[in-house]
């Protein structure tokens, strides 16, 4: 049975996308009648969408100005909280590494309610271990506690990645410092950072404020926005496109948090943790799978709290453009592996009767929605529309729909260019502060970037989430390793 759901997304994708090319051919007219209905469906979810990432925007503007520590010292009992960070590294340059500390340093709360763990793999060699040293003698005596911790290579049972190696640190974190200094599990809440990850100043302050003010926060995830914006001006314009897309689609998740789970950077409860016994050693998508762990194991009672406040972590920019394009792939079918966890959710809720059945049929379509409509939306609305007008004859070409099916798609499509239009400025205000040789010319260019989001959404999109899914349905040896994305600095 866990084999069938592996097999069911991908499965669901080629039927669609094969289908499409029959229907064009022996069923033109029913085809286009198809394209027409959605593509019109695409344009009202593209004008929902588009209010949620205004709605996301205002609030996460409006927590960008406010002191939290301030508001968090109003809750009685908050100096109880303390805040365990694990930054998993592989081969990240000092530089990287020292720009996350330096924002950490000039983080307003209380360094004495912070621990550290900073993990390098084994396998990234002593170059890896060397930088985690140099960094725990200039930073460690900033904080409450500081370790550093050298996942191993080749443990049964494991995939070399982030999940077995945040098990690794939290487990350390926990027998040297945790279970030592006898804190309480529950007032602890420890945050899983990218070793590229910068808080904002006020970042640790809203996450306490939230934790302290949500109901049953024991059973709940916290999620910040991630910006990809440390190096955008380093990046290439199609690795600028698909990293903002990226922030921008975490925004919208931010407006329904019904929908919400974690995401790359995200913090939770360490009793819960420990409950569930951290995270699996033996999947890619580590930052998902813990969500759906703890839904599972306390039987639904476990949700995400968006926090509406940005952390800013690196776009995609290696030394060519061509190597960039490389990796930002390979990221896009990274984060589309999380398909995995669509047979992990589905036969764990089969087996569950204490989990409501709606609760078990919303998040089983949601989830196959999610992934299907990655891989096959951009797909079906830029490049299959015209596939009637080739294959449908000249029999089907001489009615009236195929005349009118050209100017349906392009008027709908230039509605739905609004959407576009509010992401180019969006991301224009989203830029940090601009290098010496930004000049006014160039906030036209970063405007005009967006035209080529139909071109990502194809080939930096639905391509790799293609490949992701088509890989998990033939199993064996397509599967998919943790890949590393590698992180640089211009000099």
């Amino acid at each position: 049975m866990y084999r069938f759901f592996e097999i069911l997304p991908g499965a669901l994708v080629w039927v669609t996308l094969i289908g499409m090319v029959l229907a064009s051919a022996y069923a033109p007219a029913s085809a286009a009648i198809f394209i027409i209905l959605f593509d019109t469906y695409w344009l009202l979810r593209t004008a929902t969408l588009s209010l949620y990432l205004t709605f996301t925007f205002r609030r996460m503007r409006e927590n960008t100005k406010v002191n939290w520590l301030d508001k968090v010292k109003e809750i009685k009992g908050w100096e109880r909280v303390y805040h365990l960070m694990l930054l998993p590294m592989y081969k990240e340059p000092y530089e990287v590494v020292r720009e996350t500390f330096d924002s950490l340093v000039k983080e307003n709360y209380p360094k004495e309610k912070m621990i550290v763990v900073l993990g390098p793999e084994a396998r990234a060699g002593e170059e890896a271990l060397g930088i985690a040293e140099r960094i725990k003698k200039e930073y460690g005596s900033k904080f409450r506690n500081f370790l550093v911790t050298q996942h191993p290579f080749g443990l049964e049972g494991e995939i070399p990645g982030k999940g077995s190696n945040q098990a690794w640190m939290a487990k350390a974190a926990k027998r040297e410092v945790i279970d030592k200094d006898k804190l309480d599990y529950e007032n602890i809440l420890v945050s899983v950072f990218d070793v590229d990850t910068q808080v904002y100043p006020e970042y640790f302050g809203r996450l306490t404020h939230a934790f302290l003010t949500t109901e049953d926060n024991q059973h709940t995830s916290y999620q910040p926005i991630p910006l990809f914006n440390n190096n955008i001006f380093e990046a290439p314009v199609f690795a600028r496109v698909v990293s903002l897309s990226a922030t921008f689609y975490q925004m919208m998740q931010q407006a329904r948090p019904e929908n919400l789970a974690t995401f790359s950077s995200h913090s939770m409860p360490f009793k819960a943790l420990v409950e569930i016994g951290f995270w699996h050693k033996n999947v890619v998508s580590e930052d998902s799978r813990i969500f759906w762990q703890c839904y599972i194991h306390y039987n639904s009672n476990w949700k995400v709290e968006p926090l509406a406040y940005p952390v800013s972590m690196d776009a995609n920019a290696a030394p060519s453009f061509w190597q960039t394009m490389k990796n930002v792939y390979k990221q896009q079918r990274r984060w589309a592996w999380g398909s995995e966890n669509i047979a992990y959710v589905i036969t764990n809720f089969i087996g569950n009767k204490k989990i409501k059945l709606r609760k078990k049929l919303y998040w089983t379509f949601y989830k196959l929605d999610s992934f299907y409509s990655w891989a096959t939306a951009s797909v079906l609305i830029f490049a299959l529309g015209w596939l009637p007008l080739i294959l449908g004859g000249s029999e089907f070409n001489q009615t009236v729909l195929s005349y009118s099916l050209p100017q349906i798609t392009q008027n709908i499509m230039g509605i739905a260019s609004l959407g576009i239009l509010l992401s180019a400025i969006l991301g224009v205000i989203l830029l940090p502060p601009k290098p010496e040789w930004f000049r006014p010319r160039h906030y036209i260019l970063y405007l005009l970037q967006w035209i080529l989001l139909p071109a990502t959404m194809i080939l930096l999109g639905s391509v790799p989430a293609i490949e992701a899914q088509t890989r998990l349905m033939l199993g064996g040896k397509f599967r998919l390793g943790y890949w590393v994305t590698p992180k640089t600095r211009s000099r």
